[in-house]
Order: structure tokens, then sequence, then C-alpha cells
């Protein structure tokens, strides 16, 4: 922990998970996929067992998810007065509320296909599909960029229109290129210098990453993904999570998609020191 500039941490948490509940298993999946992957990341040649990582295992879950959150926000908490980089496995998206909650004079970058700004959903003001609308009220809407949009109800279109919400779709970026898109994040950040990344697996479309919660059609490809996560990772990204695996879904593949983008998000961040 000492010696470590990377903290991993697991939050199997998907209580409050709809359609596909399973993804409180995914951060053991995600661990078990790395274990078999070569760490040789060929996109900058970086090996990710060179890097600095401490494994702290899984958060203890709560019955209640306010609890679950304040805890994981007081770990991260913690990470960060240590002056080391977060690395939060999910569990369901609402994980991303406790993490941003331990930074200040933060800014977010989503890449996830659906916008998750309901004011409620079955009853709840803060779950996975909840979650970005609180993160809105509590920040300001420019902090906030979604990137793979494709799945939203009115309410939560009305409501990013309303607030000046910038939102990318899946659609948009097949449209451009991929440096165009990321020049679009980064005028879109640029007022800021401390960047969270969080990642919902079904961003990706599900041809490539099935075992998710909430899976939706026209997503993006691996390869692209990792193209404009490429020209978007460096000295401002202070910490990350990937949520929504439900591995049972599939025989592993998401699993190994999974912990593929994190060795590389980490070489991206690397490589930038």
């Amino acid at each position: 922990m000492e010696d470590a500039n990377y903290v991993l941490l697991g939050v199997p948490l998907d209580s409050t998970s709809t359609y596909r509940p399973g993804s409180r298993f995914g951060p053991a999946a995600i661990r078990e996929a790395s274990w078999n992957l070569e760490t040789y990341c060929i996109r900058n040649n970086l090996d990710v067992e060179d890097f600095k990582i401490h494994d702290l295992g899984d958060l203890n879950i709560f019955g209640d998810v306010g609890d679950t959150l304040k805890r994981l926000k007081q770990v991260i908490s913690d990470t960060l007065e240590s002056n080391k980089i977060p690395i939060t496995l999910g569990g369901e998206h609402t994980i991303t509320y406790g993490c941003v909650e331990a930074f200040h004079d933060i800014a977010i970058l989503s890449f996830d296909a659906h916008m998750d700004l309901r004011d409620k959903y079955l009853g709840l003001e803060l779950s996975h599909a909840t979650f970005m609308r609180r993160l809105c009220e509590s920040l300001g809407s420019d902090r906030i960029v979604e990137v793979g949009i494709r799945a939203f109800s009115k309410e939560e279109l009305d409501y990013a229109n309303k607030e000046n919400l910038r939102y990318i779709t899946s659609m948009e970026i097949k449209r451009q290129k991929p440096e165009q898109i990321v020049k679009d994040i980064q005028d879109a950040l640029s007022n800021f210098e401390r960047i969270y990344l969080t990642i919902d697996m079904d961003v990706l479309d599900p041809s490539f990453a099935p075992a998710v919660g909430n899976p939706i059609p026209e997503g993006l490809s691996p390869h692209l993904l990792l193209n404009i996560l490429q020209s978007l990772c460096n000295h401002k990204i202070v910490g990350f999570d990937l949520v929504e695996l439900t591995p049972h879904y599939d025989s592993g593949i998401t699993s190994i998609q999974a912990a593929h983008i994190i060795f590389n998000i980490l070489s991206f961040l690397e490589s930038t020191k």
C-alpha cells in the first residue's frame, strides 16, 4: 500500500439493479480474468506488471445503499489522502456516486449507454437509474459529459436539454472520426483540471459485452472505445471506476473485456506521467 500509485477496490453492490442483477459478482470476475490475461499493452508498449498497484479487496456491503456509499466515500477519501489514484470495480453504477462524493472540484466523464438522469426510479431517489441526476444537482451539469448514450426516457432527455448537459450518442460517435469526438469531449471539459472517469460496460455493444445489467444494441466496439480513451486518459484523470458487469450472463467474454479495458486505461495513465 505504501509504495502503490494505484489502489483497487471492489464494491459488490447490486441492490437497486432492476433488469439483470448480478453485478455484485463483477469484482471477482474481473480479478479472475485479469489473472489470466497477458499484461503487456501493445498500444503504448507498457507492461501492467511494472505498475505499482495495491488491491484492497472488497468493501463490506450494508443492507442500506446510503450506508454503503458513505463507507465507500470514506475509503476513497483515505486513498486520496495517501496521494494515490483509486480504481473501483462494480457493482452497479450507483457506486460512482459514492466515489465522486470523496473528491473536490471534480468533473465527470461517463461512458454509458444510459443517461441515468431519472428523478426517481421504482420509488428510489438514489439508484443505478438516478445517481447521475443527483450528481448533476450537487456538482452542476457543466461538470458532466456523457458519452455513448443511446437509451433514455423523455424525462431524462428533457432534463438534460434543460440543464444543457453535454451528451454524445453512439450514433454521433460512429458518424464522426474519433479525433473529433475526443476534441468535443476535451472542449466540454477544458475548464476542469481534475476529471473522474466512469465506464459502464453497457457502453459497448452487446455483441462484444453481453453480460451487463441493461444491454442496449448499437453500442461501441472495444477498439473504438479504447481509441477514444487513449487520447483522454492523461494527468487530469484522478480516479476511475468500471461497473455493471453481470458475469453469469455469458461464458466470460465480458469479464475479459473489462480487465482488458482496465489494463489499457492504466497504461494510458502511466504513459502520460
